[in-house]
């Protein structure tokens, strides 16, 4: 089994707050510093998005690919990766848990494995920096109250 990175972070707002702006992709570009674009490609039947096209720029990793979403229940969703340029692998998750009055804790954990040849050491600081920039981002998206 492939190592992952993990973090958590607390958001001041409820689950389903924090869940909105995670599933609201065309928003990505304005809150996450490695999407520049976003595309659903498909939803499911409750209208979430199953396929995302994304163009990345996160440093040493620049690409375009398509991810494919589960969502379990209404506080998680994962995803795994269809295509891309530059990567032979890339699974995450965020899982939110509620954790007081108005407050969520939020865990993404991420799995990357790239084309090129790559210590596992860096590897592995790329994936925390894009996780801990990712949940800084989230955190101020939600905190702001923007839609």
């Amino acid at each position: 089994m492939a190592e992952h990175t993990s973090s958590s972070i607390t958001i001041e707002a409820a689950p389903a707050d924090v869940m909105a702006v995670i599933a609201d992709f065309a928003r990505y570009p304005d809150w996450t510093g490695e999407v520049k674009e976003a595309e659903v490609l498909e939803t499911d039947a409750q209208g979430r998005a199953e396929q995302v096209r994304l163009v990345m720029d996160a440093g040493a990793i620049k690409d375009d690919q398509v991810l494919a979403y589960t969502w379990t229940g209404e506080n998680s969703v994962s995803w795994t990766l269809v295509k891309s340029q530059m990567l032979r692998a890339l699974d995450g998750s965020y899982i939110l848990k509620a954790v007081g009055a108005g407050e969520t804790e939020v865990t993404y954990q991420l799995t990357v494995d790239v084309k090129i040849p790559m210590l596992g050491m860096i590897k592995r600081k790329a994936e925390k920096v894009i996780i801990d920039r990712a949940l800084a981002g989230l955190k101020k998206r939600v905190e702001s109250g923007e839609k």
